[in-house]
């Protein structure tokens, strides 16, 4: 099916002006214009943009998507690109984790530090980040 840019944007579950943006990000490619100017879109490019909503859903900025999709765009080496693409982003997940860890650690050390009465006006939570 081909749609307009209204029936596109609600087709995706988003707005015109995130397919403009897009567009502008080079994340989709410049539309079919009829004769009239309108902006024409195909089931690809709902596909397109759903993969792209579902791996900002996965936590990859928009930079990441845009490399990511030159190698799903590219018919070469195709595979081995995106093992190595997803092999990176693993890592700085596991990293992401690591550090979340530690804070939450640290959160629970100051938890701790709290006495039992509330209502104090000196607080070692404030004392110690201090």
């Amino acid at each position: 099916m081909i749609y307009r840019i209204s029936e596109f944007a609600n087709k995706c579950g988003v707005n015109k002006e995130t397919i403009r943006y897009y567009e502008r990000k080079n994340l989709l490619q410049e539309p079919y214009r009829t004769e009239a100017g309108y902006r024409m879109y195909s089931d690809d490019e709902v596909k397109r943009v759903g993969f792209i909503k579902r791996i900002q859903e996965l936590g990859f900025s928009l930079s990441e998507i845009y490399k990511l999709l030159g190698v799903v765009d590219k018919d070469e080496v195709r595979c081995q690109d995106m093992f190595e693409f997803v092999s990176k982003k693993q890592e700085e997940v596991q990293k992401q984790i690591e550090d979340l860890k530690r804070i939450e650690t640290m959160l629970d050390d100051l938890k701790q530090r709290c006495p039992d009465e509330k209502q104090l006006h000196s607080c070692p939570i404030i004392e110690t980040l201090t």
